[in-house]
């Protein structure tokens, strides 16, 4: 049974010069424990897909189901990891994670079984001995642990994670990599997560659903990883079929979806720009992070 559904998902943001089309006809069924990594060039609607399931922002067209329920507002069911890690930097990482384990267990946890559940949620990313430590004590890895924490304390059905490894180094994000492989398998956790890392998107993902070019982006292609789990970066790296997927995800890219030379616009732009499109959409993109952030602040 599917466990989330998108159907038909279409999003137009209003402009001086007429409504912009930044998402279209956006398809895609996820089945329970699955991890699905979204991937394309920059202003293909990404965050603003990840923003739709979240309850962020409302579809122009289409909706999204999740467990027979329609989405139309955030909820603790649906946990967003961003980029930035967002805490709040006068609390510890516990009282982090605290507010939202207080906001989604209040009525139904004691306070003796909500400062084990954080406990156990903090030990879970390896951050046990940093419970008291205030984010500006800690390295950028071990904020976004916290974060992913604060998140899978809210017992999610949906880990929603926008880029959460992004602004990382390359060892902090491996291990870290590694850290999310066997929380969710331990979990089984539904993951939806952007990326524009395709190693990363073929270590992690059961499925790499890849956006078509905005504006109008809707999903282009969706490859199976069929690799089996626990699955170890070091033997992949000679894999036959890790290196398919890998030139599969980079051709569609490269290839297939190759953004056009500054300056040039295509037929599919020229037909639904209402504006400069380029610059509008790169605008439009930022605001949406921004404005999910602000918005799942509020919800909390």
């Amino acid at each position: 049974m599917t466990h989330l559904e998108l159907t038909g998902v279409a999003i137009d943001f209003p402009t001086s010069r007429g409504p912009f089309r930044a998402l279209n006809g956006v398809n895609l069924k996820i089945d329970q424990g699955e991890f699905v990594s979204l991937i394309g060039h920059s202003g293909c609607g990404k965050s603003t897909v990840l923003n739709i399931v979240a309850g962020l922002y409302q579809a122009t067209e289409g909706g999204v189901v999740l467990e027979g329920k329609e989405v139309r507002e955030p909820g603790p069911e649906r946990a967003v990891v961003f980029q930035n890690h967002s805490l709040l930097p006068w609390l510890s990482a516990y009282e982090n994670v605290e507010l939202a384990v207080k906001q989604v267990f209040r009525n139904s946890k004691s306070k003796a079984e909500m400062k084990e559940w954080i406990e156990h949620n903090l030990e879970l990313v390896h951050m046990s001995h940093a419970l008291h430590k205030r984010p500006d004590e800690i390295s950028g890895g071990m904020k976004q642990r916290v974060g992913i924490a604060r998140a899978l304390a809210m017992q999610p059905k949906v880990l929603l994670m926008d880029e959460p490894f992004g602004a990382l180094d390359a060892l902090t994000r491996a291990h870290l990599q590694d850290s999310l492989m066997d929380i969710q398998a331990r979990l089984n956790n539904t993951v939806i997560m952007i990326t524009h890392d395709v190693d990363e998107a073929v270590l992690l993902s059961d499925r790499i659903v890849m956006m078509t070019n905005g504006p109008a982006a809707t999903v282009g292609e969706i490859l199976n990883i069929e690799l089996e789990r626990p699955r170890n970066r070091i033997e992949l790296a000679d894999d036959v079929r890790y290196n398919h997927y890998r030139h599969e995800v980079l051709s569609f890219l490269y290839e297939k979806q190759r953004k056009p030379p500054e300056g040039v616009t295509t037929a599919a732009q020229e037909k639904n720009k209402p504006a400069k499109t380029t610059e509008l959409a790169q605008d439009l993109h930022s605001n949406t992070v921004s404005d999910g952030e602000k918005a799942a602040h509020a919800a909390a």
